[in-house]
């Protein structure tokens, strides 16, 4: 038997754009709970969400945005991030996701590349003082929340007319890290993250009684999908329980809402288990939930469902350009399926293990290329034909660049990494974009960085630095001030190590499997310390 498998379901497709499917919500369920923001003490019902929905809409509209102008949001997770992603779906705008770790460096490239025709704002954020960013890169079309502008774009009178929009328009672009050194726009309709969203829910069986706590960035398909297109397309309500991730406040926000579901990558779940009260936390009304973003360690999981009251927890696996989710467990799956797999294909999907060189789906059992077929395939990267045909073949199959095996059964075991993605804490991290970037350091000659296993995040990055002549060499504290203020936190290498060269292959390529077996063995040798400066 060959690795292929086909998603059955008696559940159509969703044939709707994201507004008319929260129109269908509010006219069931118009009276239930849609949205609490804990942190602000402000909560929605459906009929007054979609009302706020629409009052934005009307401003974005009479400030002159047009179906596919592109609409960017930068900001943590807040009841404005909700209402802006439906607002700009009801008008037809493109909602650029921007990340709230971006720093001036991914803020200028995002805009220009994606064409920004306005950017909603916080004004700050952690560290992060966006206002000043904006300012540095000369992007004059900025609305910030809480301002006297920002509340003017709410607009009383008749909904947006939808007529003229088509669930196969593009509605959103979520910026990944490129393997050429630059973020690429994965490009989604509404066709593909509401249908994701909805069939997400449905394998988690979500109705109008369940309550989401949402820690998860709103930002990444994670939050805005999995979360709230899972949500609004049952009548579900989302919890916000904070703008950044904190542990103590999303289980407060668990027990004081009585939510039933709780999403997470696997460091924070660890995070919240381990805090000293966290017995304290009444936990019972929990039944199910989402890990996702990097593998879940089978005692973590064992504690979810046991400790956190779980008992249905899902692990998902997929990635921006899918929509995100491409297979996924079952709550009727052993918990050894839960952990020691992915799952299986989401319904009206089709996944395959193929042989990188020839592009045949390999026999049950052997490893190989994963990709995906179907509805919630991108409809490619943002004015990027070349790296579009790079990705998706000519039979549409998105490849994943994650080795992969499958059982007899159709359940997918992630076993390796074709490209050299680093998964650090449930961000995905393509060390070219971070070399590219250590590139511009003027005392750098060549820059390779790897990632190496990190017991708290899963991985971390590691540079290794060859110096120009007569240089210094530079210490991991050196170059985290370099990189400060213009790469993301979680880009930004904890380890640097100093050669003069690196192991090459007999063609010339650099042998970044045998640098990360090298690397192992440093760290396990010597104080991580004395390797940060080595």
């Amino acid at each position: 038997m060959l690795s292929y498998a086909s998603g059955v379901s008696e559940q159509p497709l969703l044939g709707e754009t994201i507004g008319a499917n929260l129109e269908r919500t509010v006219a069931r369920f118009g009276e239930r709970e849609a949205l609490v923001d804990v942190a602000a003490g402000r909560r929605w019902t459906y009929a007054e969400l979609d009302a706020d929905v629409n009052r934005l809409a009307r401003g974005l509209l009479a400030r002159g945005v047009e179906r596919g102008d592109r609409v960017g949001i930068w900001a943590p997770n807040c009841a404005e991030w909700v209402i802006t992603q439906y607002a700009t779906a009801k008008v037809g705008a493109i909602l650029v996701n921007v990340n709230p770790a971006y720093r001036t460096h991914e803020l200028r490239y995002v805009a220009e590349q994606s064409g920004l025709r306005l950017l909603i704002s916080a004004e700050s954020f952690k560290t992060s003082d966006y206002r000043a960013m904006v300012s540095e890169i000369g992007f004059g079309e900025v609305v910030y929340l809480g301002s006297p502008e920002f509340d003017g774009l709410f607009i009383d009178g008749e909904p947006p007319d939808m007529s003229a929009l088509a669930f196969d328009d593009p509605i959103n672009i979520q910026y990944t890290s490129g393997t050429t050194g630059f973020p690429k726009g994965a490009t989604l309709s509404h066709h593909n993250i509401l249908n994701n969203g909805y069939f997400v829910g449905e394998l988690v069986n979500y109705t109008e009684r369940d309550r989401i706590c949402l820690p998860v960035p709103l930002y990444h398909c994670f939050g805005m999908v999995m979360g709230n297109l899972a949500a609004t397309s049952h009548g579900a309500c989302i919890v916000l329980p904070a703008p950044g991730f904190d542990p103590a406040a999303t289980l407060a926000a668990v027990a004081a809402e009585r939510c039933t579901s709780l999403y997470g990558v696997p460091t924070m779940f660890i995070a919240e288990l381990g805090r000293p009260d966290f017995g304290d936390y009444d936990l019972s009304t929990l039944r199910t939930g989402i890990m996702a973003g990097s593998p879940c360690p089978v005692e973590v999981m064992k504690r979810v469902v046991a400790e956190m009251n779980m008992s249905e927890v899902a692990i998902c696996y997929g990635m921006t350009e899918t929509s995100p989710v491409s297979t996924m467990t079952r709550p009727d799956d052993t918990l050894a399926r839960r952990t020691e797999t992915v799952g299986r294909v989401m319904p009206h999907l089709e996944s395959e293990v193929v042989d990188p060189d020839s592009g045949r789906p390999v026999p049950h059992g052997e490893p190989g290329e994963l990709c995906t077929r179907g509805y919630s395939v991108m409809l490619g990267y943002w004015n990027q034909a070349e790296a579009t045909a790079e990705a998706i073949d000519a039979a549409r199959w998105m490849h994943t660049g994650d080795l992969a095996t499958m059982d007899d059964e159709g359940y997918v075991n992630i076993v390796g990494r074709i490209k050299d993605l680093v998964i650090r804490g449930g961000e995905n991290v393509y060390p070219r974009e971070v070399e590219e970037f250590l590139y511009t350091h003027p005392d750098i000659a060549d820059v390779q960085v790897i990632g190496v296993p990190d017991a708290k995040y899963g991985e971390e990055l590691m540079a290794w630095v060859v110096m120009r002549p007569g240089a210094t060499p530079l210490t991991a504290e050196a170059v985290q001030q370099f990189c400060g203020g213009r790469l993301t936190h979680y880009k930004v290498p904890r380890y640097v190590h100093v050669v003069d060269g690196f192991p090459m292959t007999v063609t010339g390529k650099v042998r970044k499997v045998e640098m990360r077996e090298r690397a192992v063995g440093i760290l396990g040798l010597e104080d991580a310390a004395a390797i940060r400066n080595a």
